[in-house]
């Protein structure tokens, strides 16, 4: 499978997992300069959210690609459908 996504869809994916890499920098300088443990959780909290919007945000485009695709096989789109779905719940 693919990642075919349009410029925005695209584009709003890696703002999110560019965000997602200076939050992660910053929470390695947290934890280098000592700083509080509630205040580390929190940012890494953070983080796990933004890298999971960005994997949702894969995952539900793919999901359009596969039902737009309606002249695949029955069993090919079954097929994509259960890759699909294994991502989402690795996600969950």
């Amino acid at each position: 499978m693919e990642l075919d996504m349009a410029a925005d869809e695209l584009k709003s994916v890696l703002n999110r997992l560019k965000r997602a890499q200076g939050q992660i920098a910053g929470i390695i300088r947290m934890i280098e300069e000592g700083r509080d443990c509630e205040d580390v959780i929190t940012q890494l909290a953070a983080v796990s959210r933004a890298l999971d919007r960005a994997g949702f945000a894969i995952i539900a485009t793919g999901l359009q690609h596969c039902m737009a695709d309606g002249e695949q096989p029955v069993a090919d789109r079954n097929q994509m459908r259960a890759r699909l779905e294994k991502l989402f719940l690795s996600l969950a």
